[in-house]
């Protein structure tokens, strides 16, 4: 005897729950949020928004590291991206950078070699680049102003803001030619005034202070690409 079928249960598609985007950010101390006691950065910030029942977003990896420079990133790029997700083989879907600002400083003065040399920094990125578009999509987020009165950073790193702008264009450029988003924190920050840029700094005029990560959020909720992730 055949069993009866409800019609109204037989018409129903199933449809699979969507799964939420998987997004690591790998970068320096502005990825780790170092200076924030209260929102722990902008990553966790931004991870804790998320995560809300309200919103339901993307799942967000912090992957920063105080003191990474490029070469650092690139080293543990692959490795660090192919361990993120719940379910095996579920790899992560989008990947954010944040770093060069370590690069940039000066060894002992303000005379000094750059910390990585300037044509190591661009073939060291071009490779960072490459291999992280082969793995999934690529967005950039780029550095803050630092106070050069402030320095040196630890005895020994100078930080500069015509070094910072060497080494971000850079960045910006090679972003620009593989057509990976770059939000240009640095100009973004700079165009707000100096009153207002450094009051949104540690004492020791290189991390971002409550404030800043504060309004580091902002204008990371404001960028298109950010927005689209949320969507």
């Amino acid at each position: 005897m055949q069993a009866a079928i409800n019609p109204t249960l037989a018409n129903l598609s199933i449809v699979p729950e969507r799964q939420p985007l998987k997004v690591v950010v790998l970068g320096d101390s502005l990825v780790y949020g170092f200076g924030d006691p209260e929102g722990g950065g902008w990553v966790e910030r931004l991870r804790r928004q998320w995560m809300s029942p309200d919103t339901a977003g993307p799942i967000l990896y912090n992957l920063g590291v105080r003191g990474n420079r490029v070469i650092q990133v690139c080293d543990r790029l692959e490795q660090e991206f192919r361990h993120r997700g719940e379910l095996r083989n579920r790899l992560p879907d989008v990947s954010i950078f944040s770093v060069g600002l370590n690069d940039s400083a000066r060894v002992q003065s303000f005379q000094g070699r750059n910390y990585t040399e300037f044509n190591n920094f661009e073939t060291t990125l071009d490779n960072m680049l490459n291999k992280a578009q082969d793995l999934c999509n690529v967005l950039f987020v780029g550095m803050v102003p630092v106070d050069e009165a402030k320095m040196p950073f630890q005895g020994c790193l100078y930080y500069a803001l015509a070094d910072q702008f060497r080494y971000k264009e850079a960045t910006r450029l090679a972003c620009l030619e593989r057509n990976i988003p770059y939000l240009d924190l640095w100009e973004i920050w700079l165009s707000r005034g100096e009153y207002w840029w450094k009051s949104r700094l540690c004492s020791d005029g290189l991390h971002p202070n409550v404030a800043g990560y504060e309004a580091l959020l902002q204008d990371i909720l404001d960028w298109e690409p950010i927005q689209k992730l949320a969507d």
